[in-house]
């Protein structure tokens, strides 16, 4: 082990989105249940979707949204420690470095790994070290598959985790995409001699039907690989965050078809007594986690509006016809996100829209008069875009960066008119936003709204019940439909409960605690 007394688990999968996120969440918990000291850890993520935590220095920092998460199940406050290195995509095979919760710029894969990756390793390091000194036990998540061999010698959160970490390796194995154990023994055979040893088990994953049909093929990869299979966890959404924008409904789609591709919770409301928030889907969206407690909303269904089936297609003159509201969430490049909205015409139909609307940070900035200092992607030239024109606001770009997590109170005007007291949430973003005339100001001096349109910077804005119900009000009003009198979506925040009264964080652990034998990580001992 380490010279720290924290035992660190590393949650490894055999491709992208096998279960890891769920995993962690849930051991974070069900150790937090048992009375250990646990914290989260992933040495580095790729994610637009981000959350506010504490840095090291004291100040505000980003992470990414999933260990932001685990630290609630941990019963923890988060901080950039369990996130050191969080790396945000925004095209053309570049990325926003942030290190220790803090943006220090954007660079290509080959400058990152040739000129900062030793930063971002030397970070990941300290960032784990001061964990341990506090914690009992780590539960680090890795990314991707930890079998990709053409980055074993730069593999931040797998290789290099699970060796500065001195950590057991727990293989999360996804059965729902086939070729499951064929995937878990390629995984195997192609790691580092050191990182096999430390492989103490592996959990098969989104399984869906008699366990006991798995029983030949485990036994057979158990003597062939002398890993045991210590859990096969039945396929099951506690609904926590996404991480990003795959976990989304598919795009496609026409009519009836594409109803079913929209976010909603299993509420028993039928379609013509629901109302329909539709979501321009842009191509570099961001935090769209915050259009997640509306759709866990009674009647509520958020329906992602994909540019592309929008542009050129005249079957698609009104892609928001049957809408009831608008939200534009955050975007990782607003100006390249405006030029696309605008090619595929759909800034002129937000314009006509005459219900709701609400626009999120990078979407606030889409809805304005114009922005100034906008750096054209692939072109380095900055100059003035024109934007949507629904409020007359105009947002300046600049280097520096708000990143705070913070307290509003709210003036009820337009989509909020419904709602009071205060609204907390996080903000993350570059460029500044200011009136051109007189306007409301419902969330502070950056945010403004009309009678039918709000813009603000507070992500999480949705997660504050009496925000979401205020704007949900709203939303059947216009839309002259009753609200369905079968109870609220949940309470406010990551921890919002579901109607048995379990958290998605306390579901996830009971995923874990009936299904993975934690004896084999050497876990069982304690608490």
């Amino acid at each position: 082990m380490t010279d720290d007394d924290a035992d660190t688990v590393l949650i490894a999968g055999t491709a992208s989105h096998a279960g890891k996120s769920t995993l962690a969440a849930g051991l974070c918990r069900l150790l937090a249940r048992r009375g250990v000291s646990v914290a989260p850890f992933k040495a580095q993520n790729m994610s637009n979707n981000a959350r506010v935590a504490l840095a090291p220095d004291g100040d505000w920092g980003e992470i990414g949204v999933s260990q932001h998460v685990q630290a609630r199940a941990a019963e923890i406050p988060a901080t950039t420690d369990m996130n050191p290195v969080l790396l945000k995509p925004r095209g053309d095979g570049e990325s926003q470095l942030v290190i220790d919760g803090e943006a220090v710029g954007h660079f290509a894969a080959g400058e990152y790994y040739a000129d900062h990756w030793e930063r971002a390793r030397d970070a990941a390091v300290a960032a784990h070290r001061r964990l341990a000194a506090d914690h009992d036990v780590i539960v680090a998540e890795g990314a991707g598959s930890i079998a990709e061999i053409n980055l074993h010698d730069r593999d931040l959160a797998n290789v290099e985790c699970a060796r500065f970490a001195d950590a057991a390796i727990l293989i999360a194995v996804d059965i729902e995409r086939g070729g499951a154990f064929a995937s878990l023994y390629g995984t195997l055979e192609l790691l580092p001699d050191d990182l096999r040893e430390r492989v103490a088990g592996a959990v098969i994953t989104k399984f869906r039907g008699d366990p006991a049909l798995l029983e030949p093929g485990i036994a057979e990869i158990e003597e062939r690989t002398g890993v045991p299979i210590v859990g096969v966890v039945p396929h099951d959404d506690p609904g926590l965050p996404a991480e990003d924008s795959l976990s989304l409904p598919d795009a496609g789609g026409e009519g009836d078809e594409s109803r079913s591709n929209a976010l909603s919770a299993d509420d028993g409301v039928p379609d013509e007594s629901a109302v329909r928030v539709a979501v321009p889907r842009l191509p570099r969206i961001s935090n769209f986690t915050d259009l997640e407690p509306l759709a866990r909303e009674p009647g509520v269904r958020v329906a992602y509006v994909p540019l592309d089936a929008v542009r050129g297609d005249p079957l698609a003159d009104d892609p928001l016809a049957d809408a009831d509201a608008v939200v534009l969430p955050g975007s990782k490049n607003t100006v390249d996100d405006l030029l696309a909205l605008r090619e595929a015409g759909l800034d002129g139909e937000i314009r006509r829209f005459e219900g709701p609307i609400v626009g999120i940070c990078g979407g606030y900035q889409l809805l304005g008069e114009r922005i100034t200092g906008a750096d054209i992607e692939g072109t380095g030239s900055r100059s003035t875009v024109e934007g949507v024109g629904v409020l007359p606001v105009e947002t300046r770009f600049s280097p520096d960066k708000r990143v705070e997590r913070v307290t509003r109170s709210i003036g009820r005007i337009g989509p909020l008119a419904g709602a009071s007291r205060t609204a907390t949430g996080y903000e993350i973003h570059m460029g500044r936003s200011s009136p051109t005339e007189a306007i409301d100001r419902p969330l502070g001096p950056e945010s403004a709204a009309t009678d039918r349109a709000l813009g603000t910077y507070l992500h999480g804005l949705f997660e504050n019940q009496g925000v979401r119900a205020a704007f949900v009000d709203r939303v059947f009003e216009a839309a002259g439909k009753s609200r369905p009198a079968v109870g609220s979506g949940g309470g406010d925040d990551d921890e919002t409960g579901e109607a048995d009264g379990r958290s998605p964080s306390d579901r996830a652990a009971d995923l874990v605690d009936d299904n993975v034998d934690l004896a084999t990580l050497g876990l069982s001992e304690l608490g």
